[in-house]
């Protein structure tokens, strides 16, 4: 399996810098940083490290989840996956203080019950949830 890189280019201090993180590996997008706006309400068209593991988090999620479907015999229309991504602090700095994922499908062949199980087993063998396995993550999960 492939590596994957993405790098950071950060100029000045946390509280007056700023930086912009680059997709090298897909060249798909180069995206701006800073603390003041990871730490505001709105982020104003910037991103962060918790947006970006958010974005990681539901789609392998979502990856993994359709393949445990197809495993119990189903067959995924569509799912709909949401990772929030919470930030607090911690001494010292800052802590992820949880992940909640929010999955809404529609699939062919499974009941709720046969979804709720495959979501469920998805929450804990995506390799995104592995890695964070510090992170108190939770699943909202039905068709």
């Amino acid at each position: 399996m492939p590596t994957r890189t993405s790098r950071t280019a950060w100029n000045g201090t946390l509280e007056q810098g700023s930086g912009q993180v680059e997709l090298s590996s897909s060249g798909a997008a180069t995206f701006d940083v800073s603390f003041p706006k990871r730490a505001a309400e709105n982020a104003d068209g910037t991103t962060s490290p918790e947006e970006l593991i958010a974005a990681a988090h539901s789609s392998c999620y979502a990856m993994q989840l359709s393949a445990l479907i197809a495993e119990a015999g189903g067959t995924p229309q569509s799912l709909e996956v949401t990772a929030d991504v919470s930030l607090g602090p911690d001494q010292p700095g800052f802590k992820l203080t949880g992940i909640k994922l929010t999955v809404r499908g529609e699939v062919d062949g499974l009941d709720a019950d046969g979804f709720a199980k495959a979501a469920q087993a998805a929450k804990e063998t995506c390799p995104v949830s592995k890695a964070l396995t510090g992170v108190d993550i939770t699943l909202d999960a039905s068709l």
